[in-house]
């Protein structure tokens, strides 16, 4: 579960910084969505809360969360 754990915060952080190409980001941010876990849910919500990120970006993370809410995590 730690190794888990460490993961998604590399991959928060790889989202959420705006230093590291779109692309990258966009990517990072597939992989939370693909753990499909509560923790990956909530920072999933933390990306849609981040106004820094372009709107398309925070859109799709909150594509990812609804499609973890839709399978009961």
């Amino acid at each position: 579960m730690s190794d888990q754990t460490n993961e998604l915060q590399k991959l928060v952080a790889i989202a959420s910084d705006l230093g590291i190409s779109a692309e990258l980001r966009v990517k990072a941010t597939e992989l939370i969505g693909k753990i499909g876990n509560h923790e990956a849910l909530r920072a999933l919500l933390d990306i849609v809360a981040n106004e820094k990120l372009i709107r398309e970006e925070r859109e799709l993370a909150l594509k990812h969360a609804g499609a973890i809410v839709k399978s009961g995590h």
